[in-house]
Parts: C-alpha cells; structure tokens; sequence
C-alpha cells in the first residue's frame, strides 16, 4: 500500500471515530440539565456541558417551553420533570452500556 493511502485510509479512520464520538442532541440535553440541577448562569452551562452559546441558544428555549428546566432572572434550574428526565436517562444509558 502506498504512504498516501495509509494517510487517506487513517484519516477515513480517525473521522468515522470522531463522529462516532460526538454527542447526540439526548445527550447534549441531560448534561445541560445536570449543569442546572444547581442553578447555573448561561455562561456555566456553556462551559461545564461543552457547548458555544450558539449552540445553548437552540437547545434552552424547548428546554424551558416542555418545562424541563426554568429561568429565574438568567439563572437556570432543572425542573422535577428534568430531573426525572435524568434519571430515566441514566437508566436507559445503564442498560445499554
């Protein structure tokens, strides 16, 4: 095999394992909702769950109208109805893992 098709072939490898890797829009909610499960500002979410602004702007909004989570004055606190989320989460997570 040649260099530049052990290169194409590791890369190939190496982008199949990140996106493997990335989080689904599931996970991405419960680790906003295990931010908040303490109340949390815009800016701890974003750096404790690992996501831009951007990002937490697009996921908030749904989060607050299904009641999972509740704004008070920009702080953010996970709902019973989140926390019951979370732990059917880790459930199902548990299970399948």
């Amino acid at each position: 095999m040649l260099i530049s098709e052990c290169v194409k072939a590791g890369l190939r490898k190496s982008l199949k394992d990140k996106f493997k890797d990335r989080r689904g829009s599931t996970d991405i909610i419960a680790d906003i909702l295990s931010v908040a499960r303490e109340e949390a500002k815009k800016t701890q979410i974003v750096y404790k769950a690992n996501l831009n602004f951007t990002r937490l702007e697009q996921y908030l909004p749904p989060l607050v109208d299904k009641e999972l989570i509740k704004n008070t004055d920009g702080e953010y606190k996970t709902t019973e109805k989140g926390r019951a989320f979370l732990r059917d989460y880790q459930a199902m997570k548990g299970l399948l893992n």
